[in-house]
């Protein structure tokens, strides 16, 4: 693959060249219409390009960002892409570098051109690795923007150091995605490297936690920003803290950091009271809001209520349903020179169709028409077709949509969810199901134009679905809200129960997955439905992991459903999983099986597991639990394991467990035949220790063992602890029945 400049000759057009590129199955070729054949070389062009003034030569890096970008756009990423454009290597400045990026559609590939030029000597700065690390969030691959900003500092040699915008950036991504928890660890990383938040750091991580309604812990944060770092907030940080508390219901904290900007020498501006001003209007203060609007003027002069301030009046009032003030106020912001917007009419509409004023609307919409001051827009639409719809006048509402579609006025998820959940509503689930395709299908819940989508409008059809064995197609409607950063617990455990009423199980348990990471509690029917499910699919590991997670919310799982989970993972003689397993339910005070128990040691010693097995033994004993030794005991000697039997039966005697005393012999005299007198001798000596040697019938075996191998004084002490009426010569030919192959070595 190659790249040349091929000259026209009969094709000018005045002082401008036109550059175009096209694609042919093994080249790129650029054309440049001129009077002349040009090369490019490094920086520059040839001679007579010598001289072309800053605008001239930015123009230039605008034409090849715009080229590499449709080239990598248009053709999948490889070495053959690379080698095509490595001969523009030399004049990669930092202008066509970042045009680059924001012009390539594929934020990977973005990475990978951001990799390659690396690669090709461009040293990347602080601007670069920033702008990537926008790239990579915006599109929602978190994980790789969060693995480049780490890895700042060693990609450039330490010459670009971590500072607290690329934290921002990542802190704004994952709030935007709504993974809450992720954006906590980003802010705590930051604190714990030593890069000191900034005031938009914190503005930033407060907006975040607001809006999942974590006020207290917003307001340890402030406490932090001012006490631990000293930061001084902004007017902005104030406006975050107002708009967080007012959204929360806490109208009066709000006023609160209200009365704290005084402190802090910030003086409130219009946003601050539209913000008090909505928050007021919310807790159906709307009189106090007004008075508040009245004042505005007294505070300064250039504070003056905007077309917000009054647009917010007017929906205070209408939410109170007193039309007569909300058009008052409506005529006041006329009087006073500002031009009301769609907002401001849409809200007006809102408020006069949920009072069934229809011919009020129908005479503001021709008045607008006629002076072209506002046409009709989706939310205009959408709040007629609401209104209908919150009326009972269902085929209205659908002649409105109808006449939306003639209009080509966008539809957009609101318009949808309330036609969705209306035909819900009234059991007319097939007609809902046509909608419910056709937004599937236009993916209108993943365009960020229009209004905000909400999961729990898509609750009942969800339901319908779920209950009728369509699952998943209720999950490609919840996946594409995800995507759009939104989310609702009843919602998750509506596709979750689904899945297990389909028997798709380790689709729940991926949903399960993402309810967890995005800080949702699943309540314990979903954990026990997944767990119930994945073992009579045969999916003992997923159970397990399941369960984990289960005990970690704090929910108590059923014994038996517990033991099933074990019985299953030995069954598929997962040795390291079970071992874990039992540990967890001695954590969590769950009642062991004695024989589940037994078979984990006992396929952890199958395993190899030794160190393993006697971990869990141990764990097992000291919560009071036993396990039924002889059998574990048998199973080592009969596969051989006669140190751990050993080892085993002492473990019985600590534990003041009674062991059968043929055992014992059994395995002291492999012991003897096996040459390990050491702990032969050993075993002998706690038995002793405990009584129980009388009773051995192996002593004059051991005796002859321990004297054969020069373990005289040890063969003392058998011998003066053997009963009287033993004789020699019986222990002599016992021996030489018993042990042949002691005798032979």
């Amino acid at each position: 693959m190659f790249m040349e400049m091929v000259l026209s000759p009969c094709s000018y057009h005045g002082a401008g060249k036109q550059l175009f590129l096209y694609q042919c199955p093994r080249r790129f070729v650029i054309r440049c219409f001129s009077s002349g054949r040009i090369e490019i070389h490094g920086e520059g062009t040839n001679e007579r390009n010598q001289g072309l003034g800053e605008k001239a030569e930015s123009s230039t890096k605008t034409k090849w960002a715009i080229f590499m970008a449709r080239v990598i756009n248009s053709t999948p990423w490889s070495s053959e892409l690379e080698s095509s454009i490595s001969s523009l290597s030399p004049s990669l400045s930092k202008t066509t570098v970042l045009q680059t990026l924001r012009l390539i559609k594929n934020p990977s590939k973005a990475l990978q051109f951001f990799n390659w030029v690396q690669q090709m000597g461009f040293p990347h700065d602080a601007q670069s690795f920033f702008l990537m690390i926008e790239i990579l969030g915006k599109e929602r691959n978190l994980n790789a923007a969060r693995n480049l900003m780490l890895s700042i500092e060693k990609r450039s040699n330490g010459s670009v150091k971590l500072e607290d915008k690329f934290f921002n950036s990542l802190i704004r991504s994952y709030g935007k995605a709504g993974l809450f928890q992720e954006s906590i660890k980003v802010f705590e990383t930051m604190k714990s490297i030593g890069v000191s938040p900034s005031v938009v750091s914190f503005n930033n991580f407060l907006s975040i936690l607001l809006k999942r309604g974590r006020t207290n812990m917003a307001k340890s944060v402030f406490d932090e920003m001012l006490s631990t770092y000293g930061v001084t907030p902004d007017v902005y940080t104030f406006n975050i803290l107002i708009k967080g508390f007012c959204m929360n219901s806490m109208v009066d904290e709000g006023f609160r950091f209200f009365k704290e900007m005084e402190r802090f020498k910030c003086d409130p501006d219009v946003v601050t009271y539209n913000t008090i001003v909505d928050g007021l209007c919310r807790v159906g203060k709307v009189g106090i809001a007004h008075n508040v609007v009245k004042g505005m003027s007294t505070k300064s002069l250039d504070l003056n209520p905007n077309v917000v301030t009054y647009t917010t009046l007017v929906r205070g009032y209408c939410m109170k349903q007193d039309i007569d003030e909300a058009l008052a106020v409506f005529q006041e912001m006329i009087c006073r020179g500002l031009k009301p917007n769609k907002i401001t009419y849409n809200t007006l509409i809102k408020g006069l169709s949920e009072v069934h004023k229809y011919d009020k609307i129908k005479g503001i919409l021709e008045g607008m028409g006629e002076d072209g001051r506002f046409t009709p827009d989706t939310c205009t639409f959408n709040t007629l077709i609401n209104a209908h719809c919150n009326a009972g006048n269902m085929d209205e509402a659908l002649n409105v949509f109808k006449r939306m579609s003639e209009m080509k006025v966008q539809s957009d998820s609101a318009t949808y969810s309330v036609i969705i959940r209306s035909l819900c509503q009234i059991a007319d689930y097939e007609k809902a199901e046509e909608f419910f395709d056709e937004l599937a299908k236009k993916e209108i819940l993943l365009s960020h134009v229009g209004c905000t989508p909400l999961v729990a409008a898509y609750n009942p059809m969800f339901e319908y679905l779920c209950a009728n064995g369509k699952t998943k197609k209720a999950e490609r409607v919840f996946r594409q809200l995800l995507k759009r950063g939104r989310q609702d617990p009843p919602a998750y455990k509506t596709l979750i129960l689904g899945h297990c009423k389909e028997g798709t199980f380790e689709a729940g348990y991926e949903l399960l997955v993402l309810m967890l990471r995005r800080d949702f509690e699943p309540g314990f029917e979903i954990y026990d439905s997944l767990i119930t499910g994945l073992l009579l699919k045969g999916e003992p590991l997923l159970a397990c992991l399941t369960l984990e997670k289960m005990l970690k919310s704090s929910h108590l799982p059923q014994t038996s459903s517990v033991h099933s989970i074990l019985a299953e993972l030995l069954k598929k003689s997962c040795a390291q999983e079970a071992a874990s397993l039992v540990t967890l339910m001695l954590d969590h005070r769950i009642r062991l099986n004695i024989n589940l128990s037994t078979q984990t040691v006992k396929l952890l010693l199958a395993r190899g597991m030794q160190d393993k097995a006697f971990q869990v033994l141990v764990l097992v004993y000291d919560d009071g639990y036993m396990v039924e030794m002889e059998d574990l005991v048998c199973f080592l000697c009969q596969s051989g394991m006669l140190l751990e039997a050993c080892k085993m039966i002492q473990f019985s005697l600590e534990k003041h467990q009674t062991v059968d005393i043929e055992i014992c012999c059994t395995v002291i005299e492999g012991l003897c035949n096996n040459r390990r007198l050491s702990e032969a001798f050993g075993l002998y000596y706690e038995l002793v220790e405990r009584g129980k040697h009388l009773e051995l019938r192996c002593l004059d075996n051991l005796k002859i063992a321990l004297q054969a191998g020069g373990r005289l004084n040890e063969a003392e002490f058998v011998s003066k602890r053997m009963p009287n009426q033993w004789q020699a010569n019986d222990a002599s030919s016992k021996f030489s029945t018993r042990m042949p192959k002691f005798q032979q070595q």
